[in-house]
């Protein structure tokens, strides 16, 4: 009995993570640049002094979808989007280089270029910092140009350039503020081949059906497990009232 009641509920416990995980991704289907996560179960022996005759369900986290996500055109200046592979690169709260693809861009009071969730993005030295202007252009390369107050409309001035990287997918780990960094905690060299798109931002890679899809699934899964375990209770208290009447 206790082997089928183990069974159940690391079935159950595990059931419930998944869904964590599916419904993560399904509360961002709609966050700009996000990267789905995977999930993934196996059964686990479990180990001890004695032969592993038992085992447990177990689920991983095996890494993240990096397929790009769809184009939205915005028309702001502030808006960019990555064309084909690469980061852009911010400084997370622990004051190191991080990389997303969020490209949803904002100016504070001081000048400061910010995410969207408000992290610093990284420039030629150090977080970027843009004068007051007229007009602002980011170019393909993320160079910064402006014009600045009563210049000719022909009159841009480059200020920065936006640090831009093409790190190995396979080394990067997303970290919980929903950033990536190295696994090895290098710092990926400036890359000139990634492009930027002002005007268009790139949306969510999530697919909102299979993840609900899967939140349904495994809701039923827990079900399964859940009269399983009231199974192995019912099966339990029987055995105790035959033991009983045949030592009686």
């Amino acid at each position: 009995m206790d082997r089928s009641l183990y069974i159940a509920m690391s079935g159950a416990k595990q059931n419930m993570m998944a869904q964590s995980i599916h419904t993560h991704n399904l509360a961002n289907a709609t966050t700009v640049g996000f990267r789905a996560d995977f999930e993934q179960a196996r059964s686990m022996p479990v180990y001890g002094a004695t032969h592993p005759v038992r085992v447990y369900a177990m689920t991983e986290n095996p890494g993240t979808k990096f397929t790009p996500g769809g184009l939205i055109s915005t028309g702001a200046d502030l808006d960019v989007a990555i064309k084909g592979d690469g980061w852009i690169v911010v400084q997370d709260t622990d004051g190191q280089e991080s990389y997303t693809r969020a490209g949803d861009l904002r100016l504070t009071s001081t000048g400061q270029l910010l995410t969207g969730a408000g992290f610093p993005v990284m420039g030629n030295g150090g977080p970027v910092i843009i004068p007051p202007f007229e007009k602002l252009e980011i170019g393909i390369d993320g160079t910064i140009s402006i014009r600045a107050a009563g210049q000719s409309p022909s009159v841009l001035a480059e200020v920065n350039r936006i640090k831009l990287v093409n790190p190995d997918l396979a080394g990067l780990e997303k970290i919980p503020n929903g950033l990536f960094r190295n696994k090895d905690q290098t710092v990926a060299p400036l890359s000139d081949d990634v492009q930027l798109i002002s005007g268009y931002l790139e949306d969510s890679n999530v697919n909102p059906v299979h993840s609900l899809t899967k939140i349904l699934t495994l809701a039923r899964q827990f079900d399964i497990q859940v009269k399983l375990m009231k199974e192995a209770k019912q099966n339990d208290a029987a055995a105790a009232r035959l033991m009983h009447v045949t030592f009686s």
